[in-house]
């Protein structure tokens, strides 16, 4: 199997993973996980994230209360997860933050999407489950993990062994979403 294929591979093995078991997660693979969102691009080279690696229990707990909606069951599995990692949107660098401006688009959330997928598809090399989380009450999570009021939490990431089942992807057809040379 070629090097490509066996991305993609990757890339079609990974989903959102909800359950976990409750060992923890090697440091060795933490640090190659928060390495490759590190080396993501980003426009300009701005980088305009800080990534905050949770293992701790109590926060966990914390984090998981301000993102569960229990009388809907939302993401009520957060507080069984070994680790979060918190994405926080940095200030970009001029040359981005103008160019954002000019073209009105805020490269910093594209930037921190690319930034999350290379940590889900690296937890995933790594054997590990992950599930980005975007439904939590901002302020709780700045609060937990003394985040300035000034900065904004984007989204967060559960990573753990996952007990949960592959599952089938559900994608729209090839021709639905692809076109060549015209719309």
């Amino acid at each position: 199997m070629s090097e490509g294929e066996k991305l993609l591979e990757l890339i079609r093995s990974r989903q959102s993973d909800r359950r976990y078991e409750s060992k923890p997660v090697d440091e060795e693979k933490l640090t190659r996980i928060v390495e490759a969102g590190r080396m993501a691009p980003s426009a300009c080279n701005a980088q305009p994230w800080k990534f905050i690696v949770v293992t701790s229990k109590d926060l966990i707990r914390r984090i998981a209360d301000a993102a569960s909606v229990k009388s809907i069951s939302m993401n009520t599995f957060v507080d069984q997860v070994p680790v979060i990692i918190v994405i926080v949107r940095e200030n970009a660098n001029f040359s981005s933050r103008v160019g954002g401006s000019v073209k009105t688009k805020d490269y910093s959330l594209i930037d921190i999407g690319i930034a999350s997928e290379n940590i889900c598809l690296q937890a995933k090399a790594e054997g590990l489950g992950s599930c980005m989380i975007g439904w939590f009450d901002e302020r709780m999570v700045q609060k937990a993990l003394n985040i300035p009021r000034n900065k904004r939490v984007v989204l967060f990431i559960t990573l753990g062994y996952s007990l949960s089942e592959p599952r089938p992807k559900k994608r729209k057809p090839m021709e639905l979403v692809v076109s060549y040379n015209k719309y």
